[in-house]
């Protein structure tokens, strides 16, 4: 399923992460078989900043950073009206076009 997205749209990306200790915010949390790490699934409040002419999506978070996801990845969805409200603070303000936003020093 194509996801028909536009440059502003607020979405969620689900991040599948593995630690020894698990945040607040994790979800599906699952221990390893015989030791202390544990499988969990994070959401991510990001915004579709561009739409790039091969459909793939231009994300951007809260503080910047940048990432290239396809439409079609099953871990990306868009929003729903009340998380919006909910997580408001999450999602970036208002995402600058890409040729405005400051390029990440490593």
């Amino acid at each position: 399923m194509r996801l028909k997205l536009q440059p502003g749209d607020p979405v969620i990306f689900r991040v599948c992460k593995t630690s020894t200790d698990p945040g607040p915010r994790a979800k599906e949390v699952h221990p390893a078989e015989h030791g202390d790490w544990y499988s969990y699934q994070v959401d991510k409040f990001w915004a579709v900043a561009e739409v790039l002419s091969d459909g793939t999506l231009k994300l951007v978070t809260r503080r910047g950073k940048q990432h290239t996801i396809s439409p079609d990845d099953p871990r990306l969805r868009p929003a729903r009206w009340w998380e919006r409200w909910l997580y408001r603070s999450r999602f970036p303000a208002q995402p600058r076009p890409l040729s405005e936003m400051p390029t990440p020093t490593e």
